[in-house]
């Protein structure tokens, strides 16, 4: 297992650009990746952002998720 020291330097080697709101390049990534890997990267993400909590990832069946469904054409 990696320390924080470790984590530290290799968070100094991340590739990083800093641009003013409204500057954005608007990468596609439709155009340069496949479903399975935005899927990937949704992934890291959704398990990163839970590990931030310090919380278990909750582990339910799919026909058990919580979810709000809304009739097309209406809002939330």
């Amino acid at each position: 297992m990696s320390t924080p020291q470790d984590r530290s330097r290799a968070r100094g080697q991340w590739p990083v650009r800093k641009l003013r709101l409204g500057d954005e390049s608007g990468d596609d990534l439709l155009s340069s990746t496949t479903a399975e890997q935005r899927l990937a990267m949704m992934w890291s993400l959704a398990s990163d952002s839970w590990s931030l909590t310090g919380r278990s990832m909750p582990a339910y069946s799919r026909s058990q998720t919580p979810v709000l469904r809304v009739p097309g054409g209406t809002r939330a």
